[in-house]
């Protein structure tokens, strides 16, 4: 059944690139980044951005996203996640050697880490597409936190549909990996996503995505972040993405990208306001036009 060929076919090389089965973005974070987000972790969206990332999350916490691409309801995105810590870290055991740099008062001052001591569970339920076609995905993930390293995987079962044409479902696996080469300075990240190469159809061996993505986070300070990412899909060429987030106060976050790829440009904010994370973000792309994103988390009960 070539039903994911004859649809991409029809449609503008930007969407099929954004999309056809592939993993997306999630959060409007990474959205205002250019989904330059594989060496960043800590946050529910960390479950589609990089798995391994679910390890540092401390609180349950819920989050919605919506993305309306292009202003076509035919394109648009929503996902649910939730990520739930398992066990307590004792805090005799926390990293209490690691350093936030640039104090109060210009000296460093003791930073533990703790990190949930069974790991971190992630669930996501998402939706791309409209009556005509649509991609159902629910997946099933996992990240773990020990000293300086951060692991992940996840299992997803994808359900691909054109109206008319029937639908097909398959499963597929994705690893990820995170490290702090220099602690709160210098971070790189890794992703396999479709480890297994799942097949989607017969017809023309058509198979979902396979994407490697590969990327380093950097701190030159406590208030911005740097983010260059290279994200290679085995099939087409190469898109190299870069992302800067400065956060003149804690709560407030403001985010450029840009993507070669699909020669997209992106901006956005974030704000927090006690328990609740939220982000927007607006991308265009010079063919096809603005894309908005919206995301909502919600963070409950005490830390680690």
């Amino acid at each position: 059944m070539g039903v994911v060929l004859s649809l991409v076919a029809l449609l503008p090389a930007g969407v099929a690139q954004a999309q056809g089965n592939g993993p997306g973005v999630r959060g409007a974070r990474a959205a205002a980044l250019s989904n330059a987000s594989v060496a960043i972790g800590g946050d529910v969206w960390s479950m589609g951005n990089n798995v391994a990332g679910l390890g540092e999350v401390q609180r349950p916490t819920v989050g919605f996203y919506g993305e309306n691409r292009y202003f076509s309801a035919g394109l648009n995105v929503a996902a649910l996640n939730l990520a739930l810590p398992v066990g307590r870290q004792p805090a005799a055991t926390a990293d209490a050697a690691a350093v936030m740099p640039g104090a109060e008062g210009g000296s460093n001052v003791p930073a533990p880490r703790p990190w949930a001591r069974l790991g971190v569970v992630g669930l996501e339920a998402q939706r791309f597409g409209g009556q005509l076609y649509n991609e159902t995905r629910v997946g099933l993930g996992y990240g773990y936190r020990f000293g300086q390293i951060s692991l992940g995987a996840r299992v997803d079962v994808l359900q691909v549909s054109i109206e008319g044409l029937g639908s097909r479902r398959v499963a597929m696996g994705t690893l990820g990996g995170q490290i702090e080469v220099l602690p709160r300075r210098l971070s790189f990240g890794a992703a396999l996503y479709n480890i297994s190469q799942t097949k989607l159809a017969s017809y023309q061996d058509e198979r979902v995505p396979t994407i490697l993505k590969a990327g380093l986070a950097y701190r030159p300070g406590t208030q911005v972040l740097l983010l260059v990412e290279a994200e290679k899909d085995v099939e087409r060429d190469a898109n190299f993405k870069v992302g800067l987030e400065y956060r003149p106060v804690p709560v407030l976050a403001a985010r450029l990208g840009l993507a070669s790829l699909t020669e997209q440009a992106s901006a956005g904010i974030g704000v927090l306001a006690g328990a609740f994370q939220i982000d927007y973000a607006a991308t265009f792309q010079q063919a096809l036009g603005f894309s908005q994103h919206l995301s909502v988390s919600k963070a409950w009960g005490k830390g680690q």
